[in-house]
C-alpha cells in the first residue's frame, strides 16, 4: 500500500512540476496565457521588485530562507534514498564447499521457503521476503494461520523444518528471521 501511495504522490508532484514549468517556458517563448495566470508574457517577471525586496531589511529573512531550503533539500534527498534503496535481496551467496561460491536468486529462495512453509498443516498462506546482504541474508516471514492452529506449534514447524532446510541448502551458518503470525478470519456461516 505504501508503495502505491508513494508512486501516486511522485506522479502527481512530477505532473504539477512539468505543467507549471512547461507553461512558464511556453509563455516565456511567446505563447499566450490566460488572464488569471501568474506569468503574462515574455517580458513579465515572476517576482516583482517590491515582492523581492519586501523583507530585505530584516536580519532574520535570509537565514530563515536558507535554512528552510536546506531542510527541504535534506528531506528530498532522504526521500530519494528511501525510494531507491532496495528492500528485497536480489541474490544469495551459496557456499559450494570447494572454496568457490554460487549465486542463488533471492526470489527463488523466497519462493521455495514460502512454498514449504505454506504446505505446513494449518498454514493458509505464507509470504517470505529476503533482506540484508547476499553473504548474510535475513528473512521476513508472514504466515496466515487457520483459526484452529496453535501459533507456537506453527512457529516451531517453521523454524525446525522450512527455515532449517533453507539454511542448510544455502550453506548458511545462520538465517535470522522475523516471523509475523496472523489468524485467518472466516465469515460466519448459517447452519440450518
Amino acid at each position: 500500500m505504501l508503495r502505491i501511495v508513494n508512486r501516486v504522490l511522485i506522479g502527481l508532484v512530477g505532473l504539477v512540476l512539468v505543467v507549471l514549468g512547461g507553461s512558464v517556458l511556453a509563455v516565456g517563448l511567446g505563447a499566450s496565457s490566460p488572464s488569471w495566470w501568474i506569468h503574462q508574457g515574455p517580458h513579465d517577471v515572476l517576482l516583482s521588485d517590491a515582492e523581492r525586496t519586501r523583507w530585505q531589511g530584516e536580519g532574520w529573512w535570509w537565514p530563515t530562507v536558507l535554512a528552510a531550503l536546506g531542510i527541504l533539500l535534506l528531506l528530498a534527498l532522504w526521500w530519494l534514498s528511501a525510494v531507491l534503496r532496495r528492500r528485497r535481496l536480489a541474490e544469495v551467496l551459496v557456499d559450494t564447499g570447494d572454496g568457490e561460491g554460487a549465486l542463488l536468486r533471492g526470489r527463488a529462495l523466497e519462493g521455495v521457503l514460502a512454498g514449504e512453509a505454506g504446505q505446513s498443516d494449518g498454514v493458509q498462506r505464507a509470504h517470505v521476503l529476503l533482506t540484508g546482504r547476499r553473504s548474510a541474508p535475513e528473512a521476513r516471514v508472514r504466515l496466515l494461520l487457520e483459526p484452529h492452529v496453535d501459533p507456537g506449534e506453527a512457529l516451531h514447524r517453521l523454524t525446525t523444518e522450512s527455515l532449517a532446510h533453507a539454511r542448510d541448502s544455502a550453506g548458511l551458518a545462520k538465517l535470522p528471521t522475523e516471523v509475523r503470525l496472523r489468524a485467518a478470519k472466516h465469515r460466519p456461516e448459517r447452519v440450518s
